[in-house]
């Protein structure tokens, strides 16, 4: 990125141009990177909204952030999504947000061996750099229920004199954020888990897309994919695909998952195993995730991460229970009440006038 840039700015509250404007002109930048975007996207009310939910312009961005030269500090895309994100239009914002799986995926993919991003660390630091602000330095802390409170289905009995009062116990899901100009390797988890945080606070608005593109990144990164039951037949018709390609795309690695970069990618995948609005697809390819991220876990002899990643699929596991037994139990029920209803007009006597 040109020396100009600071990715620690805060999107600017005091932009005079309207929001529609802005998107406007978003749309019209992009369209100098990828070409001529269609009518329905620039024609459209909302062209940020069209944009997010066209698959076709999201794939050809999502090609280019995994071609080999993505990333490099010249990279115009990766300077067009720091600039939007710096907007203060919401539906702009999303749009970055729903690339940050890709971004992430080949940015931590590249990283080990060194490589220079200063485009994908830029992108990275405007985000980890508005959650820095929007915590206003307070740590993200939940209060865990205390047993030994009584409960408020049943009889409360009188609280003993001179009990001492108890604190509330409270967890810290995310420790307070420091502002960073740069990303060193030893705080490059952080960063990307802060960022990871962002995209699972706004998961509920990102695409199927973006969401089975970050499970990919999951496998690729826990170096476990091989688990996975693959014909041997499909393995060899990607392979032949791969070799076809001219450019070859970066397809994530084996990566060090430290508990700041795991936990939040933990969650996002509960989302995708358990939401109520993930298809079926979507959960098979989270629940491959979790397996290959446990598997990780296992060798790694991380005791947190394998109570954390075993505990989802745990989860999954009684999800897909339950929906089963949903399922085939109102089935089983209404021909039961159906056989008893015609056993009733049955025995029930016939009027003879």
């Amino acid at each position: 990125m040109s020396n100009d840039v600071s990715p620690t700015d805060s999107p600017s509250s005091l932009d005079p141009k309207p929001s529609t404007q802005r998107a406007q002109e978003a749309v019209e930048s992009l369209s100098q990177i990828l070409g001529p975007l269609p009518d329905s996207i620039t024609l459209s009310d909302n062209p940020p909204l069209s944009l997010l939910n066209n698959h076709h312009i999201t794939s050809q961005i999502t090609h280019r952030l995994r071609s080999p030269t993505s990333g490099a500090g010249d990279d115009p895309l990766c300077r067009w999504l720091y600039d939007t994100f710096q907007s203060t239009n919401p539906d702009l914002q999303l749009i970055v947000l729903s690339f940050l799986p890709t971004i992430a995926g080949v940015y931590l993919s590249r990283a080990i061996s060194r490589q220079p991003l200063a485009g994908f660390e830029a992108v990275l630091l405007a985000l980890y750099a508005h959650e820095t602000t929007s915590r206003a330095g307070e740590p993200v802390t939940i209060t865990l229920p205390n047993l030994t409170n009584p409960s408020v289905y049943h009889e409360a009995k009188p609280p003993a004199k001179n009990r001492p009062t108890e604190e509330p116990d409270v967890a810290v899901l995310s420790p307070a954020l420091e502002p960073h100009g740069t990303v060193r390797s030893t705080k490059r988890a952080r960063i990307v888990g802060v960022a990871l945080e962002l995209y699972f606070n706004k998961i509920s608005l990102m695409p199927l897309s973006s969401k089975m593109e970050f499970c990919r990144f999951c496998m690729a990164w826990s170096g476990y994919q091989d688990i996975l039951d693959e014909s041997k037949e499909k393995k060899q018709q990607e392979e032949k695909k791969e070799e076809e390609e001219e450019e070859e795309e970066e397809k994530g690695r084996r990566i060090p998952l430290p508990w700041e970069l795991l936990q939040p990618m933990l969650r996002v995948l509960g989302h995708c195993l358990m939401g109520p609005q993930s298809s079926e697809e979507m959960k098979a390819m989270a629940n491959d995730a979790a397996r290959c991220l446990h598997e990780r876990a296992l060798h790694d002899m991380n005791p947190q991460a394998i109570l954390a990643s075993g505990s989802l699929l745990s989860l999954g596991k009684m999800k897909f229970e339950s929906v089963w037994e949903s399922d085939c139990v109102p089935s089983c029920c209404c021909s039961n009440e159906a056989a008893d209803q015609q056993v009733e007009e049955k025995e029930q006597p016939v009027n003879q006038d």
